[in-house]
């Protein structure tokens, strides 16, 4: 299989398991390869064991060492390639807030429109 047809890998990050795992699902459903994490710690780890990771899909509202938004700004300064989409059902960051070529999503998500942006990021 040559790497063009290789689906993009996207990193779920979400402390709810059921969100996560139907979001993994749908998202899997749609071509993508996903891994999980359930807080910030966990997908530093997956960044740093699995560089194939290209899509980072994080939660903001998480409990831990730090929220969605500290975490995408970790993302961006260690892995730059990485794209950036933040879903939050509590808040509306400013574009300010969020680390430059990040996209942000209120919950609930239409799954489509979620999908349909990934691929966008993947081109």
């Amino acid at each position: 299989m040559s790497s063009r047809n290789v689906p993009p890998v996207v990193l779920i990050v979400e402390d709810e398991g059921l969100v996560r795992m139907a979001t993994a699902d749908e998202l899997t459903d749609a071509g993508f390869s996903v891994l999980e994490a359930a807080n910030a710690d966990q997908a530093i780890r997956m960044l740093e064991t699995h560089p194939e990771i290209s899509i980072l899909f994080t939660d903001i509202d998480m409990p831990g060492s730090m929220d969605g938004i500290r975490l995408a700004h970790a993302v961006r300064e260690r892995w730059p390639p990485v794209k950036l989409v933040l879903v939050s059902g509590h808040q509306s960051p400013e574009q300010s807030m969020l680390p430059s070529e990040s996209a942000f999503f209120s919950k609930p998500y239409d799954v489509a429109a979620i999908s349909q942006a990934l691929w966008r990021l993947a081109a």
